[in-house]
């Protein structure tokens, strides 16, 4: 099966998800490191996105093709110009692979696709991926407490955004 190549930097590509590779996203969902961080998706849902217009489902390679992560947006096809950073998980941590997937996901948002605002939520106690997010220009936008039921208790979601206008001056 063939890779399309979105987007890449010295470091990391973005190539679009094929059916192949939902072993790899759902293991990547599963890991220990990732699975309180990171709501599942059935394989049925995962090939929704891969097929949708308004989904971009992406692997996140090394330079050798090795695939690091995966990332998901939604609101591509968005009127409002919107684009959702639905989720992003790294198999290979420590490495600069979210931060460098993070800074080349606003530049193929802004400067490809031509979105207005790029926005995500993250998990309350994710610390270290809401330290990553502010550090790549993200600000809080808000919080919806208590929204998200995770075997038997409920947990928040921090809502974060960048506008063109901020990434533009932070680049």
């Amino acid at each position: 099966m063939s890779h399309v190549i979105v987007a890449e930097s010295g470091r990391i590509r973005f190539r679009k998800t094929n059916e192949d590779d939902l072993d790899f996203v759902q293991q990547t969902e599963q890991h220990p490191e990732n699975r309180p961080y990171v709501i599942t998706w059935p394989r049925e849902k995962h090939l929704e996105a891969i097929n949708s217009e308004n989904h971009l489902h992406m692997v996140i390679t090394d330079p050798e093709g090795r695939s690091v992560g995966y990332i998901i947006a939604a609101g591509i096809t968005n009127p409002n110009n919107c684009v959702e950073l639905t989720r992003i998980a790294i198999t290979q941590k420590g490495n600069g692979y979210g931060k460098e997937a993070i800074r080349l996901f606003q530049t193929y948002v802004f400067e490809t696709i031509r979105a207005h605002r790029l926005w995500l939520d993250v998990k309350a106690h994710n610390r270290i991926a809401r330290l990553l997010y502010e550090k790549t220009g993200f600000v809080v936008e808000g919080v919806l407490r208590d929204c998200v039921q995770v075997q038997g208790t409920y947990e928040s979601l921090v809502i974060m955004g960048i506008l063109e206008n901020e990434y533009i001056r932070r680049t």
